[in-house]
């Protein structure tokens, strides 16, 4: 094993764990809300080093024996590449708009940047996984510092017991997904996703089907698919709104990676037995989705709702299991990514004279009348979410019911597009408060630059403008997506 050749390969991790323990040693002396800050932008600036490092694999479409790493047990490819610079983006607008919203109960901490550091640096290792071992470990490294980061608010008993609902249940999908794992190692005598996928070229055993599924649900509780999406609303309303961002964005593109990963490389020889599983969860969540969400008050468990909605689309792509499936769900997944993130990005923007937050659906009634511009904004994200053009939401959804067209699952994709109109009624009701209703006048506090400047790029990103880059998106999504079928 050439150690020079690993080790550079996992720059990116090995930036994020020096980072992370020479800021959690300067956390220890930081004394004011100052130093805080000051920690957070330096650990901003270590993410944008990350993905300068990761860039140009991306670029190049590397893959291939001479992107593994330690014996091949790390995969520095395109395809992970894709998704790690989705994952530092996202990581990064969740640290910049921290600050403020902590600021509001002096709660603001510099451990915060250190845990999200730690997170990134475990999906990162979660998109790289080449055998079942990495998998575990990069789940468990960004599990643990999830579960810190729900309850990091500690004066306020609703992010107490988010932390406290996320641990109990994902500890119980973790151990799940090791049973699964311990099975599939039983069934197959290897841990290697190549090696899985040779042993059951001749079949699958008992066994190692129930191996399939254990893993399945543990990863399907990690990207909140029915049904086992019962913890995404309380963790999504209860943690701090940076966190939720967090939770919505960049940990959902690393367990949906790492899904495919799964499927299509240590499962891809037998499609046949896991399709119809992900066709019953892609289908179940549009619909759990659609119509929890109606009901719902409370903006955040409102996205909550809607981020299950979105998962069941991103998994049609996933269930026509060819490389146009798999580039078009990294092509939605960009887009979820900014909608996600200019969606929460409103609502901490969301502010009442005292500059409490404001997340009632109530509370925002005639926005429209004294904050034009968010009001706007805060539009553009619920038409581009429920997939109406010429917003760029709407591509995403394009991508992946013509993928599953091409790949002869029309039903599913005719289901899927009459289920979405489902969801397009709660998007608009949102729109509908906002500039119909009677003016509640409580959203009446203003934001400081860095929530304008983030809400502004990721409203020009889901405009019909974002149409421009779809050849240079779908160029690099294919190029990562065949990744996966090169083996």
């Amino acid at each position: 094993m050439d150690w020079s050749q690993s080790l550079r390969l996992v720059a990116p991790e090995l930036l994020l764990s020096i980072a992370g323990l020479v800021l959690l040693l300067g956390s220890a002396w930081a004394k004011a809300e100052r130093d805080a800050r000051v920690i957070t932008w330096l650990a901003v600036a270590v993410l944008a080093g990350c993905a300068a490092l990761v860039a140009p694999a991306l670029w190049d479409g590397a893959h291939g024996p001479d992107r593994l790493a330690f014996s091949g047990l790390y995969s520095a490819d395109a395809f992970a590449s894709f998704a790690k610079l989705l994952i530092y983006a996202a990581a990064g607008a969740s640290l910049l708009v921290a600050p403020a919203f902590f600021d509001r109960v002096r709660a603001y901490r510099p451990e915060y940047p250190v845990l999200v550091l730690f997170a990134a640096m475990g999906m990162g290792i979660m998109v790289s996984a080449t055998n079942l071992l990495t998998l575990y470990i990069g789940l468990e490294l960004n599990s643990l510092a999830a579960y810190v980061l729900a309850a990091f608010l500690r004066t306020d008993d609703r992010s107490a017991e988010a932390g406290l609902k996320y641990f109990v249940l994902g500890s119980l999908a973790s151990g799940i997904l090791l049973f699964g794992i311990s099975l599939t190692y039983g069934f197959t005598g290897t841990i290697g996703f190549t090696g899985i996928a040779s042993a059951l070229q001749g079949g699958l055993s008992t066994g190692a089907m129930f191996g399939l599924v254990f893993v399945l649900a543990g990863l399907a509780f990690k990207i909140s698919a029915v049904p086992f999406h019962m913890w995404t609303p309380d963790v999504y309303e209860g943690a701090p709104t940076p966190v939720t961002t967090f939770f919505a964005s960049a940990p959902k593109v690393a367990a949906l990676g790492l899904t495919m990963i799964v499927a299509l490389q240590a499962f891809g020889t037998q499609v046949a037995a896991w399709q119809p599983i992900v066709i019953f969860a892609a289908l179940a969540s549009i619909v759990v989705g659609a119509l929890g969400a109606i009901g719902q008050t409370n903006l955040k468990r409102l996205l909550a709702y809607s981020s299950i909605n979105n998962v069941g689309f991103l998994l049609i792509g996933l269930a026509a299991a060819t490389p146009q499936g798999a580039a078009g769900m990294l092509v939605y997944l960009a887009i979820y990514v900014a909608m996600t993130i200019g969606g929460f990005v409103a609502v901490l923007m969301l502010k009442d004279a005292d500059g409490n937050p404001v997340e009632e659906l109530a509370d925002i009634a005639g926005l429209s009348r004294h904050r034009k511009v968010l009001a706007a904004c805060l539009a553009m994200v619920m038409f581009s979410l429920a997939g109406i053009p010429p917003l760029f939401g709407f591509w995403g959804k394009f991508v992946v019911f013509q993928a599953a067209v091409q790949a002869g699952l029309i039903p599913l994709a005719a289901i899927g597009i009459a289920a979405s109109v489902i969801g397009a009624f709660y998007y608009l009701k949102v729109v509908k408060v906002m500039y119909f209703d009677e003016p509640a006048n409580k959203a009446v506090g203003q934001s400081d630059w860095v929530h304008q400047a983030l809400l502004a790029l990721c409203a020009l990103f889901i405009s019909p403008a974002g149409y421009l880059l779809t050849k240079c998106l779908g160029a690099l999504a294919a190029s990562a997506a065949a990744v996966l079928f090169h083996a």
